[in-house]
């Protein structure tokens, strides 16, 4: 899949900014009419709201919302965040499955598009987005927790059709492109990373994360890799080929004779003395196992997986040539033996 081009970047940055601020402000007032944060519940609440507002209480402290036992009274800003992300993000995930025909209608197992989801929605007596999200979190069950009470708890109606046009104002591109997903989350965090800057607080829990997740672009990720795996690959193919290494012309003659199926390493640099032979620019990594299948790469900031991917596509292609696996081999031995990440946000490991 493409890169998503810049033109359609900055659209996206422009909406998911905007959708924070709509989220957000609905999240609040709709917990606010819930006295999720006053001391007691409104008397006219019912049983239901009121099981409903000790849950979201309860997931607010979780969260890190704090409660002042004399008074009664607790914070909401954590909560406020937590809801505005979960509700916004069920219906943009709505909308990439079905750009990638995997929204699935839950009773038939069948993927429909967002043309059906609008007749079944209809049917229904419900709107596209909400039979959508829906759909997706049915799908998605580790990422949107049927038990979430933030889930539980609708936004306001007109908070619901703003967020509905932002999504559906998006180009179907935004949708299908490799690297949406990343700059998605990178952009949710666009206006708390400014305010953390300008405030000059030291950084502490609540600011790690916002300042420092920047989603990595595929030629750095892909540069990064190539000069790393991809020049330890070459350095055992030149080790077993030296009138290789001596008689090259070039670096893409290079590149062309260590390429794997499906993996080019178009970034792999080699370099050459006067009178010496072709090797890696970055070194052969000589303390390194010899064979894939030793291999252990983990990447101790995961965030939505770019650079755990990429190694995925990488050392798949290794193994299958290395060890003579078929590709679903190959995929279960690299998932389930060589490949580690490290993340202190759910959120990016979700993505």
């Amino acid at each position: 899949m493409p890169a998503l081009a810049s033109d359609l970047r900055k659209a996206l940055e422009a909406t998911v900014v905007d959708a924070r601020d709509k989220a957000e402000r609905g999240a609040r007032d709709a917990l606010t009419a819930l006295a999720v944060g006053a001391s007691e519940p409104f008397p006219s609440m019912g049983e239901e709201e009121r099981r409903l507002r000790n849950r979201l209480r309860a997931r607010g402290r979780q969260l890190g919302d704090q409660r002042d036992a004399q008074k009664g009274t607790q914070g909401i800003e954590r909560l406020v965040r937590e809801m505005a992300y979960e509700h916004w993000h069920r219906m943009l995930f709505a909308r990439f499955l079905a750009e990638n025909q995997l929204l699935i209608e839950p009773s038939s197992g069948v993927a429909v598009s967002l043309a059906e989801c609008e007749e079944l929605a209809a049917e229904e007596g419900t709107d596209l987005w909400e039979l959508a999200a829906n759909y997706a979190q049915v799908m998605l069950p580790e990422i949107f927790r049927t038990d979430d009470p933030v889930l539980a708890l609708r936004l306001p109606l007109e908070i619901r059709q703003q967020l509905q046009a932002l999504v559906a104002g998006l180009e179907s591109e935004v949708f299908t492109a490799s690297d949406s997903l990343g700059w998605t989350y990178q952009f949710w965090q666009t206006k708390r990373k400014k305010e953390v800057n300008d405030s000059g607080v030291k950084i502490g829990a609540d600011e790690l994360s916002p300042v420092t997740q920047l989603f990595t672009e595929d030629y750095m990720v892909d540069f990064l890799l190539d000069n790393t795996l991809g020049a330890w690959h070459a350095g055992k193919v030149l080790a077993a080929d030296p009138q290789l290494a001596a008689t090259a012309q070039s670096e893409d003659e290079l590149r062309q004779a260590v390429s794997l199926p499906g993996c080019p390493w178009n970034y792999l640099r080699f370099i050459k003395s006067d009178d010496g032979p072709w090797t890696p620019a970055a070194g052969t990594f000589e303390g390194w196992p010899k064979a894939a299948a030793e291999l252990k790469c983990l990447d101790p900031c995961m965030g939505s997986g770019h650079f755990v991917v990429a190694m995925f596509e990488r050392l798949v292609a290794l193994r299958m040539v290395e060890e003579g696996l078929a590709e679903k081999a190959a995929v279960v031995a690299v998932i389930g033996r060589n490949l580690f990440g490290l993340e202190i946000d759910a959120r990016c490991s979700q993505i």
